[in-house]
């Protein structure tokens, strides 16, 4: 099973739902389809 690879665009506007937008990581990740693990990632980039 290959891993899933997002752009650095992606990341940054993924982030920006959480950072930005008022979305809690859960339904940030809900809305882009990735994990909590992931996007604590962008988030604390």
């Amino acid at each position: 099973m290959s891993r899933r690879q997002f752009s650095q665009e992606f990341k940054h506007e993924s982030a920006s739902l959480v950072l930005d937008q008022g979305y809690s990581v859960a339904q940030a990740c809900e809305a882009v389809d990735v994990s909590e693990t992931a996007m604590r990632l962008w988030v604390s980039q």
